[in-house]
Protein backbone atom coordinates (compact mmCIF):
# COMPACT_ATOMS: atom_id res chain seq x y z
CA UNK A 1 0.00 0.00 0.00
CA UNK A 2 2.28 2.23 1.00
CA UNK A 3 4.58 1.36 -2.42
CA UNK A 4 1.38 2.34 -4.62
CA UNK A 5 1.13 5.37 -2.86
CA UNK A 6 4.82 6.61 -3.45
CA UNK A 7 4.30 5.57 -7.22
CA UNK A 8 0.49 7.68 -7.32
CA UNK A 9 2.03 10.77 -5.98
CA UNK A 10 5.25 10.16 -7.94
CA UNK A 11 2.82 10.41 -11.45
CA UNK A 12 0.51 13.09 -9.81
CA UNK A 13 3.79 15.18 -9.42
CA UNK A 14 5.60 14.51 -12.69
CA UNK A 15 1.82 15.84 -14.31
CA UNK A 16 2.03 18.79 -12.48
CA UNK A 17 5.49 19.64 -13.23
CA UNK A 18 4.66 19.16 -17.11
CA UNK A 19 1.47 21.31 -16.89
CA UNK A 20 3.71 24.16 -14.95
CA UNK A 21 6.32 23.21 -17.22
CA UNK A 22 3.60 23.98 -20.81
CA UNK A 23 2.05 27.07 -19.30
CA UNK A 24 5.27 28.33 -18.61
CA UNK A 25 6.73 27.99 -22.10
CA UNK A 26 3.72 29.13 -24.11
CA UNK A 27 5.91 31.59 -25.87
CA UNK A 28 4.75 33.08 -29.39
CA UNK A 29 7.11 33.56 -31.59
CA UNK A 30 7.22 37.11 -32.97
CA UNK A 31 8.96 40.29 -34.49
CA UNK A 32 9.02 43.69 -33.80
CA UNK A 33 8.44 46.00 -37.00
CA UNK A 34 8.67 50.10 -36.36
CA UNK A 35 6.48 51.82 -38.86
CA UNK A 36 6.68 56.06 -39.91
CA UNK A 37 3.89 57.69 -40.80
CA UNK A 38 4.14 61.44 -42.47
CA UNK A 39 1.60 63.72 -43.42
CA UNK A 40 1.32 67.50 -44.93
CA UNK A 41 -0.54 69.74 -43.27
CA UNK A 42 -0.76 73.81 -43.82
CA UNK A 43 -1.19 75.65 -40.74
CA UNK A 44 -4.40 77.71 -39.78
CA UNK A 45 -3.78 78.99 -36.68
CA UNK A 46 -1.02 82.22 -36.80
CA UNK A 47 0.11 83.80 -33.37
CA UNK A 48 1.28 87.84 -33.48
CA UNK A 49 2.73 89.76 -30.74
CA UNK A 50 2.33 93.18 -31.29
CA UNK A 51 3.78 95.72 -28.77
CA UNK A 52 4.60 99.65 -28.07
CA UNK A 53 7.31 101.35 -26.12
CA UNK A 54 6.52 104.79 -25.45
CA UNK A 55 9.19 107.17 -23.73
CA UNK A 56 8.19 110.42 -21.94
CA UNK A 57 8.83 112.98 -18.80
CA UNK A 58 6.19 111.91 -16.92
CA UNK A 59 4.37 108.46 -16.44
CA UNK A 60 0.78 110.54 -17.02
CA UNK A 61 1.51 111.78 -20.09
CA UNK A 62 3.38 108.89 -21.99
CA UNK A 63 0.25 106.21 -20.19
CA UNK A 64 -2.16 108.49 -21.96
CA UNK A 65 -0.42 108.38 -25.02
CA UNK A 66 0.93 104.48 -24.83
CA UNK A 67 -3.07 103.87 -24.08
CA UNK A 68 -4.77 105.45 -26.78
CA UNK A 69 -2.37 103.96 -29.48
CA UNK A 70 -3.14 100.16 -27.82
CA UNK A 71 -6.86 100.84 -27.39
CA UNK A 72 -6.30 101.65 -31.27
CA UNK A 73 -4.90 98.42 -32.11
CA UNK A 74 -7.14 96.51 -29.86
CA UNK A 75 -10.10 97.52 -31.83
CA UNK A 76 -8.66 97.60 -35.26
CA UNK A 77 -7.64 93.59 -34.67
CA UNK A 78 -11.25 92.95 -33.34
CA UNK A 79 -13.20 94.99 -36.57
CA UNK A 80 -11.12 92.29 -38.61
CA UNK A 81 -13.82 89.83 -36.54
CA UNK A 82 -10.92 88.54 -34.20
CA UNK A 83 -12.96 87.51 -30.84
CA UNK A 84 -11.71 89.03 -27.35
CA UNK A 85 -10.70 85.42 -26.23
CA UNK A 86 -7.99 85.43 -29.15
CA UNK A 87 -6.29 88.92 -27.87
CA UNK A 88 -4.91 88.45 -24.67
CA UNK A 89 -2.41 91.08 -22.88
CA UNK A 90 1.35 89.68 -22.11
CA UNK A 91 2.81 92.76 -20.09
CA UNK A 92 2.60 95.74 -18.92
CA UNK A 93 5.38 97.66 -17.43
CA UNK A 94 6.46 101.44 -16.53
CA UNK A 95 10.27 102.11 -15.93
CA UNK A 96 12.34 105.01 -15.00
CA UNK A 97 14.96 105.70 -17.98
CA UNK A 98 18.73 106.30 -16.59
CA UNK A 99 21.72 107.75 -18.40
CA UNK A 100 24.94 107.19 -16.28
CA UNK A 101 27.81 110.00 -17.32
CA UNK A 102 30.86 109.88 -15.38
CA UNK A 103 29.65 108.01 -12.35
CA UNK A 104 26.74 109.85 -12.23
CA UNK A 105 22.99 109.06 -13.07
CA UNK A 106 21.04 111.43 -14.87
CA UNK A 107 17.10 110.79 -14.91
CA UNK A 108 15.93 110.98 -18.30
CA UNK A 109 12.09 110.46 -17.91
CA UNK A 110 10.14 106.71 -17.83
CA UNK A 111 9.30 104.13 -20.32
CA UNK A 112 6.14 102.22 -20.65
CA UNK A 113 6.00 98.60 -22.55
CA UNK A 114 3.03 96.68 -23.34
CA UNK A 115 2.45 93.90 -25.64
CA UNK A 116 -0.76 91.68 -26.91
CA UNK A 117 -0.50 88.44 -28.37
CA UNK A 118 -2.97 87.68 -30.86
CA UNK A 119 -4.14 84.73 -32.61
CA UNK A 120 -5.49 84.82 -36.05
CA UNK A 121 -7.69 82.44 -37.30
CA UNK A 122 -7.89 83.57 -40.92
CA UNK A 123 -4.89 83.83 -43.01
CA UNK A 124 -6.04 86.86 -44.79
CA UNK A 125 -5.99 88.95 -41.93
CA UNK A 126 -2.59 88.62 -40.94
CA UNK A 127 -1.02 90.99 -43.34
CA UNK A 128 -3.29 93.82 -42.33
CA UNK A 129 -3.09 93.50 -38.40
CA UNK A 130 0.67 93.87 -38.83
CA UNK A 131 0.31 96.62 -41.59
CA UNK A 132 -2.13 98.32 -39.74
CA UNK A 133 -1.01 98.02 -36.27
CA UNK A 134 2.26 99.75 -37.79
CA UNK A 135 0.32 102.87 -38.64
CA UNK A 136 -1.34 102.84 -35.26
CA UNK A 137 1.87 103.34 -33.61
CA UNK A 138 3.68 99.94 -32.70
CA UNK A 139 6.87 99.61 -32.50
CA UNK A 140 7.44 96.27 -31.73
CA UNK A 141 6.46 92.84 -33.48
CA UNK A 142 7.45 89.08 -32.47
CA UNK A 143 6.30 85.74 -32.48
CA UNK A 144 5.01 85.26 -35.37
CA UNK A 145 4.34 81.55 -35.04
CA UNK A 146 2.11 79.30 -37.38
CA UNK A 147 0.83 76.12 -35.90
CA UNK A 148 -2.19 74.02 -36.99
CA UNK A 149 -5.52 74.44 -34.36
CA UNK A 150 -6.63 71.04 -34.02
CA UNK A 151 -4.02 68.48 -35.24
CA UNK A 152 -6.21 65.78 -34.01
CA UNK A 153 -6.98 64.20 -38.01
CA UNK A 154 -3.08 64.83 -39.42
CA UNK A 155 -2.16 62.85 -36.08
CA UNK A 156 -4.85 59.94 -37.14
CA UNK A 157 -3.76 59.91 -40.87
CA UNK A 158 -0.11 59.96 -39.87
CA UNK A 159 -0.95 56.80 -37.28
CA UNK A 160 -2.44 54.67 -40.48
CA UNK A 161 0.04 55.58 -42.29
CA UNK A 162 2.72 54.50 -39.86
CA UNK A 163 0.88 51.05 -39.05
CA UNK A 164 0.67 50.41 -43.09
CA UNK A 165 4.25 50.95 -43.22
CA UNK A 166 4.90 48.61 -40.75
CA UNK A 167 2.81 46.11 -41.85
CA UNK A 168 4.11 45.76 -45.14
CA UNK A 169 8.21 46.09 -43.60
CA UNK A 170 6.33 42.67 -41.78
CA UNK A 171 5.08 40.79 -44.75
CA UNK A 172 8.38 41.71 -46.79
CA UNK A 173 10.61 40.03 -43.56
CA UNK A 174 8.28 37.31 -43.10
CA UNK A 175 8.09 36.47 -46.92
CA UNK A 176 12.21 36.03 -47.08
CA UNK A 177 12.02 34.15 -43.86
CA UNK A 178 9.38 32.32 -44.71
CA UNK A 179 6.79 33.27 -42.19
CA UNK A 180 3.75 33.28 -41.85
CA UNK A 181 2.28 36.59 -40.04
CA UNK A 182 -0.54 35.18 -37.80
CA UNK A 183 -1.91 38.47 -35.58
CA UNK A 184 -0.55 41.61 -34.23
CA UNK A 185 0.28 40.85 -30.30
CA UNK A 186 1.34 44.14 -29.54
CA UNK A 187 1.10 48.28 -30.55
CA UNK A 188 2.82 51.35 -29.51
CA UNK A 189 3.09 54.76 -31.04
CA UNK A 190 5.50 57.50 -29.83
CA UNK A 191 6.63 60.75 -30.74
CA UNK A 192 3.29 61.52 -32.68
CA UNK A 193 3.11 65.62 -33.60
CA UNK A 194 4.14 67.97 -35.40
CA UNK A 195 6.67 71.01 -34.91
CA UNK A 196 5.75 75.20 -34.97
CA UNK A 197 7.56 77.51 -36.34
CA UNK A 198 10.32 78.95 -34.61
CA UNK A 199 9.14 82.37 -33.33
CA UNK A 200 11.16 85.43 -35.32
CA UNK A 201 11.21 88.93 -33.38
CA UNK A 202 10.90 92.22 -35.60
CA UNK A 203 11.46 95.40 -33.96
CA UNK A 204 9.86 98.93 -36.33
CA UNK A 205 11.24 102.17 -36.21
CA UNK A 206 9.01 104.05 -34.40
CA UNK A 207 9.20 106.38 -36.79
CA UNK A 208 8.61 104.51 -40.13
CA UNK A 209 6.04 102.96 -38.05
CA UNK A 210 3.68 105.79 -38.43
CA UNK A 211 4.20 106.42 -41.81
CA UNK A 212 2.43 104.80 -44.75
CA UNK A 213 2.84 100.70 -44.75
CA UNK A 214 2.36 98.08 -47.45
CA UNK A 215 0.72 94.92 -45.91
CA UNK A 216 3.75 92.62 -46.10
CA UNK A 217 3.67 89.12 -47.62
CA UNK A 218 3.42 86.65 -45.08
CA UNK A 219 3.78 82.75 -45.97
CA UNK A 220 2.72 80.17 -43.16
CA UNK A 221 4.32 77.28 -45.69
CA UNK A 222 3.14 73.48 -44.41
CA UNK A 223 3.96 71.66 -41.33
CA UNK A 224 5.01 67.34 -41.25
CA UNK A 225 2.76 65.64 -38.98
CA UNK A 226 4.45 62.76 -37.77
CA UNK A 227 3.56 59.48 -36.04
CA UNK A 228 6.17 56.30 -34.67
CA UNK A 229 5.14 53.32 -34.57
CA UNK A 230 6.11 49.85 -33.06
CA UNK A 231 3.90 46.43 -34.24
CA UNK A 232 4.82 43.17 -32.74
CA UNK A 233 3.41 40.38 -34.97
CA UNK A 234 3.11 36.51 -34.21
CA UNK A 235 4.40 34.16 -36.91
CA UNK A 236 4.47 30.68 -37.68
Amino acid sequence: MGFVLVVYLGVLTRNTLQEYNYIGRDVRDTITINGQGDVDAKPDLTTVTLGIITEGDTVEAIQAENTNKMNSIIAMVKSLGIEDADIQTLNFSVNPRYDWTDGERKELGYEISQNIQIQVRDEANTPKILAEAGKLGANQVGGLNFTIDDPTKYEQEARLKAIKDAEMKAKELADELNLTLVRVVSFSESGAGYYPTPEPYYAMDMMKAESVMPEPVIEPGSRKVTSYVSVTFEVR
